[in-house]
């Protein structure tokens, strides 16, 4: 967990100037999950970044708190949601096992390019499942790179490059491996898709029941 804080504080600037390398599949992405929400609801979001999705979806909650454990992400989000000047968004440095023994309770729980990034995929999905009200939505978005060549070849080079501390920690997944993670965890599985398709980043709409 420090050495991936390190790395993403190092990486802040440069990762918040990087333009989307899929706009269509971002774009598309924002509309399936604005579909899910609305202004009633409360919303929490790990592993926010710099804070550029929060951002678009935030007007469509009632609240939404977005949050990142690097430190020089969050200052990033935090001068963006200034500058948008939205009063319904709260940026905070914290991880989900931060938060697992406070018990607040939201309507909707979101995770976007986050969830290959951990070490325990299943202990954060139970985190999220915790954080649910009954009948509440786990929304996420996975790049699941098993069973591509190219990355398979790569596979060594990243593996190297995390331990030098280059390269963050990724878990190699395929579909059927996350969708059974979450499954697993107690939640029920209502849309899933690939933006883009390959190497797919599987978006899951997922019910607390």
């Amino acid at each position: 967990m420090e050495k991936n804080a390190t790395f993403w504080n190092k990486a802040a600037a440069r990762y918040s100037k990087s333009p989307v390398k899929d706009m269509e599949a971002y774009a598309y992405t924002l509309e399936r999950t604005k579909e899910y929400l609305n202004t009633d609801m409360a919303g929490y979001e790990f592993g926010c970044g710099t804070g550029s999705t929060a951002i678009e979806l935030a007007p469509h909650l009632g609240h939404l708190t977005a949050t990142d454990f690097s430190t020089n992400m969050i200052e990033i989000a935090q001068e963006k949601a200034r500058t948008a000047e939205i009063e319904t968004l709260d940026f905070r440095v914290e991880t989900l096992v931060d938060i697992a023994n406070v018990h607040p309770r939201y309507d909707v729980v979101m995770g976007f390019n986050i969830l290959h990034l951990f070490h325990d995929i299943e202990h954060n999905l139970a985190i999220a499942h915790g954080l649910l009200n009954s009948g509440g939505l786990l929304i996420t978005k996975t790049p699941c790179l098993k069973g591509s060549l190219i990355l398979a070849l790569l596979r060594p080079i990243l593996t190297l490059g995390r331990w030098i501390g280059k390269i963050p920690y990724v878990d190699f997944l395929t579909t059927t491996e996350l969708e059974k993670m979450v499954i697993d965890q107690g939640f029920e599985i209502i849309e899933t898709g690939d933006y883009p398709k390959s190497p797919p980043s599987h978006f899951i709409v997922a019910r607390k029941p």
